[in-house]
């Protein structure tokens, strides 16, 4: 059932997320959650600074009441699940790069102030890293 992937920064994608709170699929029948990985793989091609974050997916997050969701990782930092995103460029730029300064950042916190704009909302739950929780 676990498929390794890389350590490092990364944004994981449920490939399986509904396109919308109302539609399992677009009209192509394209699931929500596999449109934002093409997406997200988009951006990253077009700026070469996103290409630090790794873009993984699986099915299922468990996060189903909320579409597009997506887990934001990396070693040793706080992890965050975030969703209810439009499964489109303008999402997945600003998943980059808010995944961008989770990398950078010490522990994996991020300050407000520095959040992209399309991310504000969308935060679900956060995780602490392995062997740690928050003080």
């Amino acid at each position: 059932m676990l498929k390794p992937v890389g350590a490092g920064a990364a944004v994981v994608v449920c490939n399986t997320c509904r396109a919308s709170p109302d539609r399992r699929e677009d009209e192509d029948g394209r699931r929500g959650g596999a449109l934002l990985v093409k997406a997200l793989r988009r951006v990253q091609a077009d700026d070469p600074a996103l290409a630090a974050i790794a873009v993984q997916e699986m099915p299922c997050l468990f996060a189903c009441q909320r579409h597009c969701a997506i887990h934001i990782r990396a070693p040793g930092k706080m992890g965050y699940v975030l969703g209810d995103f439009m499964p489109d460029e303008e999402a997945a730029r600003a998943i980059l790069a808010y995944a961008l300064l989770h990398a950078q950042s010490e522990e994996g916190v991020v300050r407000y102030a520095q959040w992209p704009e399309g991310v504000k909302g969308h935060f679900i739950t956060r995780t602490p890293p392995e062997g740690f929780v928050c003080s």
